[in-house]
Order: structure tokens, then C-alpha cells, then sequence
């Protein structure tokens, strides 16, 4: 099944969700390092919670840079190219952990939600670059 082709208006909408769901997890991990670590990814023991805050802080500005495309379109490949990059080997780094959670359910649905992610990413990232020929 192909995806639909994307024009201008379903590229800004998918931006929006992106930057939204870049920036919410980095506000997440930035104010509540240690739930982030309890509820969203429990590899391993306790959280580092200055580590957490640095990891935060790249999701945040991922998001602001996705934000800001969604006016700028010549920040869209570049920025949309980061982050589908970022969430390959992001994901790959859970697909090599996806059985070190516990609860044990959380490491296949961690993989899975980052896989499909990134493969939206790749999805925008192709629209953008079809749209900017």
C-alpha cells in the first residue's frame, strides 16, 4: 500500500505533528526525567536526571526547527533529513533493547511506535522534497 502524495497544506499539518510530539516529549523528559524513564522507557536502572535533561533539550530544539519549517520551507529538508536520520538510529538503538524493559511489553511497543515515526518522517521528508522540485 503507497502512501498519498503530500501537497502543501498535508506537509504543514504533518509538521505540526511532528514538531508537537518532538517538543512534548522533550518537555516531558526535561520536567519529569525520572517518570519519563518509569513510564516510557525503563531500560535498566534509574534515570540520570541531568543526562535525561541534555537528551531533552535536543528534542526540543528538533521541534522548534520543525515549527519554524513549517514557514520556512527551506529549512524543510534539511530539518525533516535530522530527524528521520535521528529517528533511524533511534530506533535501531531500541530494536537492540526492545527486550530490556519491564514491563516487557514496553520494549515491542517503544520499537514499533518510533518505527512508525520515522517512517511518517521519511513520508513528510519525501512530500517536501517532491514539492520543492
Amino acid at each position: 500500500m503507497a502512501l498519498p502524495v503530500l501537497d502543501e497544506t498535508r506537509i504543514r499539518q504533518a509538521l505540526l505533528l511532528l514538531a508537537a510530539v518532538s517538543l512534548l516529549i522533550g518537555v516531558f523528559m526535561a520536567i519529569a526525567p525520572g517518570t519519563f524513564v518509569d513510564d516510557v522507557a525503563p531500560f535498566g536502572a534509574g534515570a540520570d536526571s541531568h543526562f535525561l535533561r541534555d537528551l531533552a533539550t535536543y528534542q526540543l530544539a528538533v521541534g522548534a526547527a520543525l515549527l519554524f519549517s513549517i514557514r520556512r520551507v527551506s529549512w524543510r529538508i534539511p530539518v525533516l533529513f535530522l530527524a528521520l536520520l535521528q529517528g533511524v538510529l533511534h530506533t535501531i538503538n531500541h530494536l537492540i533493547d526492545i527486550g530490556d524493559t519491564d514491563p516487557s511489553w514496553l520494549g515491542p511497543f517503544d520499537f514499533v511506535s518510533l518505527l512508525l515515526l520515522t517512517v511518517i518522517t521519511g513520508w513528510v521528508l519525501g512530500g517536501a522534497a517532491r514539492l520543492a522540485r
